[in-house]
């Protein structure tokens, strides 16, 4: 089967969204069948073609950036070579592009799956107000015209605003999360490299910063917590900077200065050495603040390292916990619950963690790319028949 997945930014660039898209492209691929990852060219120095993992790669240059999406003027030409080349489509919103890439699918008669990854929620602006105008009635476009929608959890589909309005179109497919397991060398190695030996328990946040993680109400927070242990450390994982969020970043770091002993950017870190990362936390946080977030697959790889979260009871937001049993939800905005939250988790920790197998099982990228094989062979039976 040759599939043709879409979205606007892929790897190497780091969130939630892209991560789930190459997973899930290359437990296609390594099930036998030929992908294809349509994308962007956000940044000039990455090739425009390539092939990584045994998924092939085009990337589209780009014009101009609106808010955090992207212009690609030759983007119609690509798509209308590659969508008769392929199969099935595999999109993924928000996208500004979908809804091109939708029409083409059925044009040609092409299956078309809709991941809905999240609610696009911009910072108020007039530019940012088009961009969100554009968006929704692309993505409403893009729902009639798709065959099937795919949400991580029933919770958030019944919560979206866009999902919700189709809810005969979705299924719903747990996320791909995959974490090795570390050496204890390499656990002990990061220990020294970031002065954990002797401190205080260790605080795990891994977001990018950008202003729908909430990571101000992780620093409000913190006087609480520094109370009970004086000691106690956060450590950062994730890019310092992330596409247009300039503002918030210096908003954020104006917070950071008054706790830079207590406070450590480690960077962005591959799949190895965030195993490391998780198994160093005594506790990761999530403190999420609107539906950007609709999951947190960061919830899944810490407790596959043995972490529990805090996570903030958003809807989808708050499953991860509750399908592990590895954490506690707590009001989103909210330092003074997130707080207790946390303490409680230091405090009974044992009480939250639960065996590795099971999860890993339930979130397998193989279990994920199965579950999507299946959606692909039943409407290209479909279209068969029709």
């Amino acid at each position: 089967m040759k599939v043709l997945v879409s979205l606007t930014y892929y790897r190497p660039h780091v969130s939630g969204l892209t991560i789930y898209a190459e997973r899930l492209s290359r437990a296609l691929a390594a099930r036998g069948h030929a992908v294809t990852v349509l994308t962007s060219q956000y940044d000039r120095a990455l090739p425009r073609r390539e092939c990584l993992h045994g998924v092939d790669i085009i990337r589209v240059p780009v014009l101009m950036r609106v808010s955090k999406g992207v212009i690609m003027p030759t983007i119609g030409w690509e798509a209308t070579r590659l969508v008769p080349a392929h199969d099935v489509l595999s999109l993924h919103l928000p996208q500004l592009d979908a809804t091109g890439l939708a029409v083409r699918g059925r044009l040609f008669r092409r299956p078309v799956v809709v991941t809905y990854h999240s609610d696009l929620i911009l910072p108020r602006s007039p530019i940012n107000w088009l961009a969100q105008t554009v968006s929704d009635l692309g993505n409403d476009a893009v729902a009639r015209l798709a065959d099937r929608l795919v949400a991580y959890t029933d919770d958030f589909a019944r919560h979206s605003r866009y999902l919700s309005k189709h809810l005969d179109k979705v299924t719903v497919i747990p996320p791909p999360v995959e974490m090795p397991t570390p050496s204890l060398e390499a656990i002990q190695a990061f220990r020294e490299r970031h002065h954990l030996n002797g401190s205080g328990p260790v605080i795990g946040l891994a977001v990018r910063l950008a202003a729908e993680k909430g990571v101000e109400y992780l620093l409000e927070a913190l006087p609480r917590i520094l109370e009970r242990y004086p000691r106690a450390r956060v450590l950062h994982a994730g890019p310092r900077e992330a596409i247009g969020e300039a503002a918030y970043l210096q908003k954020l770091e104006q917070l950071i200065d008054g706790y830079r002993d207590r406070y450590t950017f480690v960077g962005t870190l591959d799949a190895e050495q965030m195993a490391v990362f998780f198994s160093n936390c005594d506790v990761h946080v999530l403190p999420s603040i609107n539906n950007t977030e609709t999951f947190g697959l960061v919830q899944i790889e810490a407790a596959l390292s043995g972490t529990p979260t805090v996570a903030s009871a958003l809807p989808g937001v708050r499953m991860p916990t509750r399908m592990t049993g590895m954490g506690l939800s707590v009001p989103p905005r909210d330092p003074a619950a997130l707080a207790e939250a946390i303490l409680d988790v230091l405090a009974r920790r044992g009480h939250y963690v639960r065996p590795r197998g099971p999860i890993a099982a339930q979130f397998a990228p193989a279990a994920t790319a199965a579950q999507y094989e299946q959606i692909f062979t039943e409407l290209l039976a479909a279209r068969r028949k029709a």
